[in-house]
């Protein structure tokens, strides 16, 4: 998988795309009429208990609109805070608080969301089997929303569509598993190969084969562990489709190696922080 890379550049370059969304072409309007040289030190709190993350961001939010601005991290990213919990204190000019407040906040509420739902998941299911995201993202936020699964204990599946190959049920469609695993095999230079398999009909076409791993996709659950039997000796086996918090636990008890969820990253809740004078 393509390494993620949270450089100190990368930031910068996010954190100034938002900014720029939120103050072209004037700027703050309101935050403008604070005309004072007012020092003011304002703490930021998590509202609920959480996995906190993107305090790198919401700091390089607010020294990019005043470099002089203290922002004092007072919780270890990734870490779990709890309701009224302070994560970080900020000390500078009142007018330039207020205009990078909302960033900030964004950037905070929803990496920590991501985290913290992956980490509901991770706790859910025993150490021996992964919990991994998708491409289910935001488009130009793969990197951030793939880094707050890792830090909520989760795993990275593939980074896009040239890290591996991935066989789902579509191209299957339009044309023949057997043909496309040798073909994947015959191309892989280094690649790994994984198949997703809607019976297991499929599995038995390629049994054999020299690929990495077998994804079963929306399988009843004695289909699953049948599944599972079939091909723990040989391949990785992954389960994928619908998969929820009530759900989790009894497909890991399958054995399956590793479970990937689109909600860690499609519909994880904002977490509620809030800044307090």
């Amino acid at each position: 998988m393509s390494q993620i890379k949270l450089s100190n550049h990368y930031i910068k370059n996010i954190v100034k795309l938002a900014l720029n969304e939120d103050l072209y072409p004037s700027g703050d309007i309101t935050s403008n009429l604070v005309k004072n040289s007012k020092i003011i030190k304002i703490k930021l709190i998590s509202n609920q208990r959480a996995v906190v993350a993107g305090l790198e961001f919401a700091k390089k939010t607010f020294k990019l609109i005043d470099s002089k601005i203290k922002f004092d991290i007072k919780k270890k990213e990734g870490t779990l805070v709890k309701k009224n919990d302070v994560v970080a204190t900020i000390k500078g000019k009142a007018e330039s608080i207020l205009v990078g407040e909302r960033v900030a906040l964004n950037f905070m509420s929803h990496i920590s969301g991501i985290a913290t739902r992956t980490n509901q998941f991770v706790k859910l299911v025993n150490r021996k089997c992964k919990i991994c995201c998708t491409r289910k993202t935001i488009p130009t936020l793969r990197v951030i929303q793939k880094y707050a699964v890792k830090l909520g204990g989760g795993t990275n599946h593939r980074f896009n569509l040239s890290d591996e190959f991935l066989i789902k049920d579509n191209h299957i469609a339009s044309s023949d598993i057997k043909t496309l695993v040798s073909l994947a095999i015959k191309n892989k230079k280094g690649r790994k190969i994984t198949v997703e398999v809607d019976n297991l009909n499929q599995l038995k076409q390629i049994m054999g084969l020299k690929f990495n791993t077998v994804l079963f996709d929306n399988m009843n659950h004695k289909t699953l562990k049948a599944g599972i039997k079939m091909a723990k000796k040989n391949y990785e086996t992954e389960a994928s489709g619908n998969i929820n918090f009530k759900t989790v636990k009894k497909i890991a008890s399958t054995g399956v190696d590793r479970i990937s969820i689109g909600s860690l990253t499609h519909s994880a809740p904002a977490i509620d922080f809030k800044l307090e004078i």
